[in-house]
């Protein structure tokens, strides 16, 4: 997806950073589509399923926001979305550690999908902490 804005349009408003995280998150994306045609295998697509799940406890539960993340404030769905964001993280991870376990993909593979879930988590924390900032 390309998106053409012009510079006097984004200036002060905060969307050149929006630019980059959409950039950030399709990189990840496309390193998952090339550990899966490099070495032949679809398996790593299984990943993706879980950059789709893991925000879902945070639009669900927490009003599409993360402050709830790093807030003490707790209760019975804050806390589940709590539990269900650290354990969709935490199964990004094994995923392609159980693949390759298991020998349904090559070391490669993981390798670049776990480099793949780096840029996407980095991409979570940059919009984490450009929400934060009044002018975003």
């Amino acid at each position: 997806m390309v998106v053409i804005v012009k510079e006097e349009e984004t200036r002060g408003k905060g969307i050149g950073h929006g630019r980059h995280l959409v950039w950030q998150v399709e990189e990840a994306v496309c390193d998952l589509l090339q550990a899966c045609a490099i070495y032949s295998n679809w398996w790593p697509m299984l990943s993706a399923l879980m950059y789709v799940v893991v925000p879902m406890p945070c639009l669900f539960f927490g009003g599409g926001s993360t402050q709830f993340l790093v807030s003490r404030d707790g209760g019975g769905w804050v806390d589940a979305a709590k539990f269900l964001t650290g354990a969709s993280a935490v199964g990004s991870i094994a995923i392609p550690m159980i693949l390759r376990h298991a020998n349904l993909i090559e070391t490669g593979a993981m390798i670049i999908e776990l480099a793949s879930f780096f840029l996407f988590a980095c991409t979570v924390l940059c919009f984490h902490n450009a929400s934060l900032d009044d002018d975003w």
